[in-house]
C-alpha cells in the first residue's frame, strides 16, 4: 500500500474511534489530490481534537461532581 492511501486509511481509523458515531468510510478519490503533508495535518489536527475532547469530557465530569440536586 503506497503512503497516501495509507494515510487515508489511518485518517478514516481514527474518524470511527468515537463513540456513538456511524463508521465513517472515505472514499481516496476525494483526498487523491492532497499532498502527504496535508494528510498527515490533518491526522495531527484529528489526533488534537480528540486530545481535547477527552479532556472537555473529563472536565464535565469533574464539574457533575458540584452540582446540587
Amino acid at each position: 500500500m503506497d503512503t497516501k492511501k495509507q494515510l487515508i486509511q489511518d485518517i478514516q481509523n481514527l474518524l470511527n474511534t468515537y463513540d456513538g458515531i456511524t463508521p465513517t468510510s472515505i472514499n481516496p478519490e476525494l483526498l487523491k489530490f492532497l499532498d502527504e503533508q496535508s494528510l498527515k495535518d490533518i491526522i495531527g489536527n484529528l489526533l488534537d481534537q480528540k486530545e481535547s475532547f477527552g479532556k472537555n469530557e473529563d472536565d464535565v465530569l469533574w464539574l457533575e461532581q458540584f452540582k446540587t440536586k
